[in-house]
C-alpha cells in the first residue's frame, strides 16, 4: 500500500524557481500527511503555457531540474511526479519524471500530442509501457491526451500497472468536464486500476484549466476530488488488496482475450 498526495496547483509559465519552491513546500505538507507520493499537473515545472519559452527551459533528465527534484525528494523523505520539458538533442519532449531519493529517475513522454500548440513545440515518440515500483504497488504515467485513448490505460493494466498516474492541463469546458468527471472513473473501472489525474486550475497568458483533479479508485468510485477553483492537495490511500472483490466480479482483463 501506498499512500499518494497530489497537488492541484497554479504554475507560474516560465517561472522555474517558483514552481520548484511550491513544490517543495506541497511535498513537505504531504510527508506531514504520511503520503510517500507527490502527483503534480503537466507541465508544472516550466507552466504549461510558457509558449516558445519550453524550449528554451527544457533540459535533460540529468539537467538542474530533475537534480533538485531528487534533493526535494531526499529532504523532504517523499518521492516526486513531476511535469518538465525534456531535451533529447535538438528534441523537446512533453515529460514527467518520477524521482525517489537518490535513486535513478524514471522518465515518461507524452505520446499523443494535443492540438497545434503542442504539436509545435514538442515531438510524439508514440506509446511506450515504462512501470515502477512505489512500495510495492506498480505504477505506470500516462501524461493528459494520453489517458483518453483507453488503449493506453489498458495496456498499462495488461502489463501489470496497479496504478495509472496521470500528470494533466486539461482546459477549462464542457469537454474537460466531461473527462474530469465521468472518463477518468471509467478508465479505472474497466481496467481495475487506480487513476490518479492531477489538474492546474486557474489561467496563464496562454490557458484557462479546469481544475477537477480526481484519483478513483478499481470499482469506479473517487478517494478524492478538488473542484475547479482553488489549489488543492488531494491524499488517498493506493491499496490494491482492498479492491480485491471489484477484480473478481470485473474480469475484464482476464476475459479480454478469452474464448
Amino acid at each position: 500500500m501506498m499512500k499518494l498526495a497530489a497537488l492541484q496547483m497554479q504554475s507560474a509559465a516560465g517561472d522555474v524557481a517558483a514552481n520548484l519552491d511550491r513544490i517543495t513546500r506541497a511535498a513537505a505538507e504531504a510527508a506531514a500527511q504520511g503520503a510517500t507520493l507527490l502527483l503534480t499537473p503537466e507541465l508544472g515545472i516550466t507552466g504549461y503555457g510558457a509558449g516558445e519559452a519550453l524550449a528554451t527551459l527544457a533540459e535533460a533528465p540529468d539537467g538542474t531540474i530533475v537534480q533538485r527534484l531528487k534533493a526535494i525528494s531526499s529532504e523532504t523523505g517523499i518521492a516526486l511526479i513531476a511535469g518538465f520539458a525534456e531535451r533529447d538533442g535538438n528534441d523537446v519532449y512533453n515529460s514527467a519524471v518520477y524521482v525517489d531519493g537518490d535513486a535513478a529517475p524514471v522518465v515518461y513522454r507524452k505520446s499523443h500530442l494535443y492540438g497545434d500548440y503542442e504539436r509545435s513545440i514538442f515531438k510524439a515518440p508514440g506509446p511506450e509501457t515504462k512501470l515502477f515500483v512505489h512500495r510495492g504497488v506498480t505504477c505506470g504515467m500516462l501524461i493528459c491526451y494520453d489517458v483518453e485513448f483507453p488503449e493506453n490505460v489498458r495496456r498499462l493494466a495488461l502489463a501489470g500497472a496497479e496504478a495509472v498516474l496521470v500528470p494533466t492541463a486539461l482546459p477549462a469546458g464542457w469537454s474537460g468536464s466531461f473527462i474530469a468527471e465521468h472518463m477518468i472513473q471509467t478508465r479505472a473501472f474497466e481496467n481495475q486500476v487506480f487513476v490518479a489525474y492531477i489538474n492546474h486550475h486557474g489561467s496563464d497568458p496562454l490557458f484557462s484549466f479546469a481544475g477537477l483533479s480526481r484519483i478513483a479508485a478499481p470499482d469506479g468510485q473517487l478517494l478524492a476530488k478538488a473542484d475547479a477553483a482553488r489549489e488543492t492537495l488531494l491524499v488517498a490511500d493506493i491499496d490494491p488488496q482492498t479492491y480485491a472483490i471489484s477484480r473478481l466480479e470485473n474480469t475484464y482483463l482476464g476475459d479480454l482475450y478469452r474464448r
